[in-house]
């Protein structure tokens, strides 16, 4: 059984979801003081029909931003590329992400009548999805949510807790504190889950989920960070629909995508 069930099983709703504010449909959060909000993830597929028909069956609304088609979903967007994974996102640090719903059993019923790979979770208010591809995704009720569907966290599994979530402490605005019984932190718009995972853990690029994406409010302010803590970040890029990015990958292999205006 995946070691994050078995260690959730004796909990209760409340410690297990954040205190982030609530998001409406197609919302992303506003930063944070340190210009960060949570805004997309990024999967690498072997077959482009069979993730966006995920996508779709899940809940995300296709919708092109200035000739980039992405799915949204309230709290963040989703966009899909070609190619073939080296890993799942189990064989890597981050483990699996994870969506709220308000009701758990009418979000089994909902996906299981989509076709989706769904499975009851460990306690009844969990569920588990798996993407084409090896893409693994939590689900947790809540009922207080006033939409089907939002983006709640990304889990890491990490040998040492500590320095990373002291990095996005302070790289990043994270405000630390518990997650049931993980460490986390929280941004805008997202709760990062760290989990003492042994095990050969590989970076996320090229992986099924090959990078997370944040929104800043100031890329160039965050590249001015990044770069005094040691960090490479790759060159800036202007897109044509007026969006700005970097890429970085974190000390610990997280691929990570900055964008601005998104």
């Amino acid at each position: 059984m995946n070691k994050c069930k078995t260690t959730l099983i004796a909990l209760t709703l409340s410690t297990l979801l954040g205190t982030f504010p609530a998001l409406s449909q197609a919302q992303l959060a506003s930063p944070n003081d340190k210009g960060i909000y949570m805004g997309h993830l990024h999967y690498l597929t072997s077959d482009m029909d069979a993730m966006n028909d995920f996508w779709s069956r899940f809940g995300g609304e296709l919708f092109n931003n200035g000739g980039i088609e992405m799915y949204s979903i309230p709290g963040v967007y989703i966009l899909i590329r070609e190619g073939e994974p080296e890993a799942s996102s189990t064989e890597t640090i981050i483990n699996h992400v994870g969506f709220n719903v308000p009701n758990a059993d009418e979000a089994f019923a909902r996906f299981q009548a989509a076709g989706l790979d769904v499975e009851r979770g460990g306690f009844a208010t969990q569920l588990w999805v798996t993407t084409p591809d090896g893409g693994r995704i939590e689900i947790l009720a809540d009922e207080s949510l006033d939409v089907p569907l939002r983006f709640h966290h990304v889990h890491w599994y990490i040998p040492e807790i500590a320095p990373i979530q002291a990095w996005y402490n302070e790289m990043f605005g994270a405000i630390p504190g518990p997650r049931g019984p993980f460490q986390a932190g929280d941004i805008p718009g997202a709760n990062l889950t760290y989990q003492d995972g042994q095990g050969d853990f590989g970076p996320t690029q090229g992986s099924v989920l090959d990078h997370i994406g944040f929104g800043v409010a100031d890329i160039a302010v965050v590249m001015e960070r990044l770069e005094n803590a040691g960090i490479a970040v790759e060159g800036y890029r202007a897109l044509p629909n007026g969006v700005e990015i970097v890429f970085f990958t974190d000390p610990w292999g997280t691929y990570v995508e900055l964008t601005q205006g998104i």
